[in-house]
């Protein structure tokens, strides 16, 4: 008896899989901007709704807007200078820049659609408007290259087969047992997906800053800024969804010698 309800589990499991493996990969889209074939399941117009709905919320979870004008201004000013001279224009996203409040917390992200962030905590860190173009530059590319959207579509995936072996691998004995194994397996593969997307947004920023006529070293300047500003503990480059700061130097430079 217990043999046959293991079959009848693992079939329940093959037949999850082979659904939201046929889900992930059924659902390819064009890259607008980059031509590149992806996975997404959102088009770039509900990317579009999507950040401009969450965006209030992330706001509010770093203290809100920066209440200085001048502040806001320079910020959307290099921004845009980016965005208005580069294959960016051409894109179906809606882009504006933020400064956040928070002035502990060093970090720029992202949202579908175009909206990027970045906090006080590391613009008062920045030395000249070169840095903060590299910074918002590495942001576009993740909305340019569509990592929320493929994130999501993995996570989906992930989940999927995250689910199915747990119903395939379940022992009545042990329920939590084997999903905790197959949530560590999900998270592991999705830790490599997020450092790829560090590195491509990199090179995107290196690309747009080249284009718009300003110094690529200053991406390395920011790199010098992170490393300076996780200290000597920060977690190994495996433990983190970003690489570490010196294998972004390296790649940033093979950047710089492709589109110099």
């Amino acid at each position: 008896m217990g043999r046959s309800r293991f079959g009848g589990r693992l079939l329940i499991g093959i037949i999850m899989a082979i659904v939201a493996l046929i889900g992930y990969f059924s659902k390819t889209q064009v890259n607008p901007v980059t031509g590149e074939k992806q996975h997404v399941n959102l088009t770039p117009q509900e990317e579009v709704a999507l950040g401009l709905q969450s965006a209030p919320q992330m706001a509010a979870e770093f203290g809100g807007l920066y209440q200085d004008p001048k502040v806001q201004a320079l910020v959307k000013k290099v921004g845009q200078g980016i965005v208005q001279n580069t294959e960016v224009k051409n894109s179906p996203y809606q882009f504006d820049f933020h400064v956040l409040a928070d002035p502990e917390t060093i970090n720029a992200f992202a949202v579908p659609g175009g909206q990027i962030f970045i906090t006080m905590g590391l613009l008062k860190r920045l030395k000249s408007e070169d840095q903060l173009a590299g910074v918002l530059g590495h942001e576009i590319g993740h909305v340019i290259g569509r990592h929320s959207a493929e994130q999501m579509a993995k996570q989906e995936l992930l989940g999927g087969l995250a689910g199915a072996a747990s119903v395939a691998l379940s022992d009545p004995n042990s329920p939590n047992g084997s999903a905790y194994i197959a949530q560590y397996v999900a998270n592991l593969v999705n830790l490599k997906y997020g450092r790829d997307d560090e590195l491509e947004s990199d090179d995107f920023g290196v690309k747009y800053m080249v284009a718009t006529g300003r110094n690529p070293e200053a991406m390395i300047e920011v790199m010098e800024i992170l490393a300076q500003a996780g200290g000597p503990n920060r977690p190994a480059e495996f433990q983190s969804t970003h690489p570490s700061p010196e294998n972004r130097v390296m790649k940033i430079k093979e950047a710089m010698a492709k589109y110099r």
